[in-house]
C-alpha cells in the first residue's frame, strides 16, 4: 500500500557570485549558448542553485521549508506559508551542506538553524510528533486531510534525522553552536515513538487528538518508512522494542522478495509495486542520512536494494514500452512529483514503472547519483545543456517534465529538491551520511534492530 502525499498541488546564483561570474573563464559554450562544465562544476551548479529552495525561498517566519515554491506566485488557497515537516528535515541537512560548501557562512546557517529550533519548539506537537503540515505564521497544525490533523510519525522521522545531523555538525563548535545543537537534541528526544505503536508490535503513521487512531495506517515494509523504525529504535527516551521492527515492518520476514526484473533482484517486496519496485523516492528519503553502503540486516543488503531499484527504473525508461517521447539513457527517472493531467493541467502522481504517465521527475535521477553516477550525470547534463531554457529555474531544475508533450511544471516541492541537495553532497563528500551514522544513538538503534555496517563499525 502506497501512501502518496496528495498535494493541491531566472537563472541566478547567490550574492557571492552570479552565474556569469562563476562560469566565466572556466568553461566554453555549446551551440545552444549554455556553458559546458566539468562534471564537478555541473554538480556544484545544480547543488548550489537547488539549495536556494531552502535558503532564499524558505518560509520567512519559521525559516523552515515551504511545502512548495511557485515562482509565479500562484499558490492554491494562498497557502505559500505552509511548512512541510518532512521536507524541512531534508532542508536541515541541506543547510549543513550549504555551510560546508560555502554557499552561506556558518554564522548565517547557525542563525537560521536557531530560528528554526525556536519555531519548532513552539509549534503544535502530538505526543512529541509534529504534523505533516504546519502553518508557518502560527505554528499550528494545517490538516493534511480531514482525519490527518495530528501527529505524522513518518514526516517527523525525516525531520529528526535532520535534527540529529545538525546536532552532530554543531556539537563541538562555538558556545553558540553548541547551544543550538542542544536545542535540536532536546527537540528530537521529545518524540514519543512508543506511543505510536498503539500497544502493538508495529508503528502507526498517524494519531489525532480528534480522531485518535482512525487513520489506522500501520507502517509495514517495504516503502519509504525504514528510517522511522531506525529513529524509533534509536530514541534514548521513548524507544521501541526490536519486535516492533521485525514483526511490524518486516512482517516476520514476509518483507523479503525472490522476484527479479530485467534479471535484477528486487530483494524486498515493494508495497503495491512488486514487479518493478516503487517510485524512486523510496531509495532516497530514508537514505539521506542512513548510509546504505555496507549496510545490511537479515532481510537485505541495503546498497544492493537501492542500486537495484534504481537500475530497474532506469532500464524501464530505456526500454520505454509505452513509447514516451524522449525516454532513454539521458532522460529517465520516475518518482512522485507534480504531474501532467490528461488535459495538460498540473496535478500530482506517484510515477513508477507500473504507473508511467510519461512524466519524468528530475529528483528521481539526480537524487540517485549515489547509486547510478554515470546514468545520473548523463541525465543532468542532458537537461542542463540541451533543455536549459525550459527546465532550469530559480531553485534548480523544475519539478516535473514531459518533454514529448512540451510540458514542464515550473514549480518546486521541498520533498523533491531536498534529496537532490543532500544526495549530491553525499556523492561529493559523504558528509551527511558520516554525521548521521556516527551519532551514538543511531549506532545503538541500528545494533538493536540487527543491522550491520562495516563502514561504521556496527
Amino acid at each position: 500500500m502506497v501512501r502518496i502525499s496528495v498535494l493541491f498541488l531566472a537563472f541566478t546564483f547567490f550574492s557571492c557570485g552570479s552565474s556569469a561570474d562563476k562560469l566565466k573563464g572556466n568553461t566554453v559554450e555549446n551551440s545552444s549558448g549554455v556553458a559546458t562544465l566539468t562534471d564537478e562544476q555541473l554538480l556544484d551548479a545544480v547543488q548550489k542553485q537547488t539549495f536556494k529552495y531552502f535558503w532564499d525561498y524558505a518560509e520567512p517566519n519559521s525559516g523552515l521549508a515551504r511545502e512548495r515554491y511557485h515562482p509565479d506566485g500562484n499558490y492554491p488557497e494562498n497557502d505559500s506559508n505552509i511548512v512541510t515537516t518532512g521536507g524541512s528535515g531534508f532542508g536541515l541537512m541541506a543547510l549543513v551542506s550549504g555551510m560546508s560548501q560555502g554557499y552561506i557562512t556558518k554564522e548565517q546557517g547557525v542563525d537560521r538553524l536557531n530560528k528554526i529550533a525556536y519555531f519548532l519548539g513552539k509549534a503544535d506537537r502530538f505526543h512529541g510528533a509534529w504534523s505533516h503540515w504546519i502553518d508557518g505564521n502560527t505554528g499550528k497544525v494545517k490538516p493534511f486531510g480531514t482525519k490527518d490533523n495530528g501527529g505524522d510519525l513518518v514526516e517527523t522521522s525525516f525531520l529528526v534525522a535532520g535534527m540529529i545531523t545538525v546536532r552532530e555538525y554543531l556539537k563541538d563548535g562555538s558556545e553558540k553552536e553548541k547551544a543550538v545543537a542542544q536545542k535540536y537534541d532536546a527537540l528530537w528526544q521529545g518524540v514519543d515513538w512508543q506511543w505510536y505503536t498503539n500497544n502493538k508490535n508495529v508503528l502507526y503513521w498517524h494519531w489525532s487528538p480528534t480522531y485518535d487512531w482512525q487513520m489506522n495506517f500501520a507502517l509495514q515494509g517495504y516503502n519509504e518508512c525504514l528510517i522511522t523504525y531506525v529513529m524509533a529504535a534509536s530514541s534514548p527516551t521513548h524507544t521501541i522494542d526490536a519486535k516492533v521492527y521485525h514483526e511490524g515492518w518486516a512482517r516476520n520476514g514476509g518483507i523479503v522478495s525472490s522476484k527479479t526484473k530485467y534479471n535484477i533482484p528486487l530483494i524486498l517486496k515493494h508495497n503495491g509495486a512488486e514487479e518493478f519496485g516503487g517510485p524512486l523516492f523510496w531509495a532516497h528519503y530514508s537514505y539521506v542520512g542512513l548510509d546504505p553502503n555496507q549496510l545490511s540486516d537479515k532481510y537485505a543488503n541495503y546498497w544492493d536494494l537501492n542500486v537495484n531499484q534504481t537500475k530497474i527504473n532506469y532500464d524501464y525508461c530505456v526500454e520505454n514500452p509505452n513509447k514516451n517521447a524522449g525516454y532513454g539513457p539521458e532522460y529517465w527517472g520516475l518518482t512522485a512529483s507534480y504531474s501532467r493531467n490528461p488535459d495538460g493541467s498540473i496535478g500530482y502522481n506517484a510515477h513508477m514503472p507500473s504507473n508511467d504517465q510519461g512524466v519524468v521527475s528530475p529528483t528521481a535521477a539526480i537524487s540517485s547519483i549515489v547509486y547510478t553516477p554515470k546514468e545520473s550525470m548523463a541525465f543532468i547534463r542532458n537537461l542542463y545543456e540541451n533543455h536549459n531554457e525550459e527546465t532550469w529555474g530559480d531553485a534548480g531544475f523544475y519539478d516535473a517534465l514531459s518533454l514529448g508533450n512540451k510540458w514542464v511544471a515550473k514549480r518546486y516541492l521541498a520533498i523533491d529538491q531536498g534529496p537532490e541537495v543532500v544526495m549530491i553532497e553525499n556523492y561529493r563528500t559523504g558528509l551527511l551520511w558520516k554525521l548521521f551514522m556516527n551519532a551514538p544513538e543511531v549506532k545503538q538503534g541500528l545494533t538493536k534492530l540487527g543491522f550491520k555496517s562495516g563502514k561504521y563499525g556496527i
